[in-house]
């Protein structure tokens, strides 16, 4: 019987054989150790009173609950004593976070610490998302500027789901590799080697909620992805957890829309820290992302909480998104 393959002996790997920096390999250390208190911490939030709202808001206007609050410290605690991290910029804060010990350093984080919070109370699938960059400048003291970069300067990125199991799935470019925590040792496990998207798939995820709110060519391609009297007919999948249908898109194939509305033509996602780390990973295994206008890679960032519509999963079901609203566009 082989040995399972921890999480830190993997990425001691791709240091020693694929060269990859050992900055990378422990920054990405750093976020799985993040990720064992966030797991802990989720499936204990209703035993130690920490569900439910804090009575504000985020920098984006969302409502803030308690286990937002409690997961972004977390994660800013487990890299701001190491060095290696100039700045932070979260969902969870106004401005970026100038770490006092790392106004040297050469990385950038970026994350999203509790995407799908709104699922805390009910027990269901939550994630953390995070995307890490090279800063372009040298010296002492990153500003803002440093982080507004598109999501090709990514050098690493990733996601945590905690659901029925905890997983860690990342990229540093090439391949992506996902680990599964077991509980019993303490260590995120190599479950899934070198994932593959698949070129199709027959599931969609999609917030039919604003379906009147679309444009009608993204309403004939939702029309389309349900048409039971169709061999076409796609099976909604839903959670509420960005992170969660991904995941599931990265797996199984299918896809994830979050298009624009009229009370919000720039979509509803964060480019920064959810839309272009996912992109970059997805891509990496195969798929492909979208705005539905352009690849969300190349897109410029012109400000931390920047939104942007996301359509992402298998290539032939985003580029048949696309070609639906060429049509409309074209009619």
């Amino acid at each position: 019987m082989s040995h399972p393959t921890t999480f830190n002996s993997h990425l001691w790997q791709q240091h020693r054989l694929a060269q990859q920096p050992i900055e990378i390999s422990i920054l990405l250390t750093q976020m799985g150790f993040a990720a064992k208190v966030l797991a802990r911490e989720i499936s204990r939030a209703a035993l130690m009173g920490n569900l439910g709202l804090m009575g504000e808001t985020n920098a984006t206007g969302d409502a803030q609950k308690k286990l937002d609050v409690f997961s972004n410290q977390i994660v800013i605690d487990a890299f701001s004593n190491i060095g290696l991290v100039a700045v932070i910029a979260s969902e969870e804060l106004d401005q970026v976070k100038l770490i006092e010990c790392g106004q040297q350093a050469q990385y950038i984080l970026c994350t999203d610490p509790l995407d799908g919070s709104s699922n805390t109370d009910t027990g269901s699938a939550v994630g953390t998302i995070f995307g890490i960059y090279r800063r372009q400048t040298s010296g002492y003291c990153s500003t803002e500027a440093d982080v507004l970069q598109p999501g090709t300067e990514l050098v690493t990125a990733g996601y945590v789901l905690y659901g029925t199991s905890t997983m860690l799935v990342y990229t540093t470019g090439g391949r992506v590799d996902g680990f599964t925590l077991d509980p019993s040792l303490g260590e995120f496990l190599l479950s899934h080697e070198n994932i593959r998207c698949p070129e199709t798939g027959k599931t969609y995820s999609a917030n039919l909620s604003y379906y009147q709110e679309w444009h009608p060519h993204i309403q004939n391609f939702a029309d389309y992805l349900s048409d039971r009297k169709s061999h076409t007919a796609h099976t909604l999948r839903y959670s509420g957890a960005l992170v969660a249908d991904v995941h599931r898109c990265l797996l199984e194939g299918g896809l994830y829309f979050y298009p624009p509305t009229a009370d919000q033509p720039e979509g509803k996602l964060r480019l920064l820290y959810e839309c272009a780390p996912l992109a970059f990973l997805v891509e990496q295994a195969g798929g492909k992302a979208t705005s539905g206008l352009a690849r969300i890679m190349d897109l410029e960032v012109t400000s931390i909480h920047q939104r942007s519509p996301l359509v992402i999963g298998s290539q032939v079901a985003v580029n048949l998104y696309q070609t639906f609203l060429e049509q409309g566009k074209a009619a």
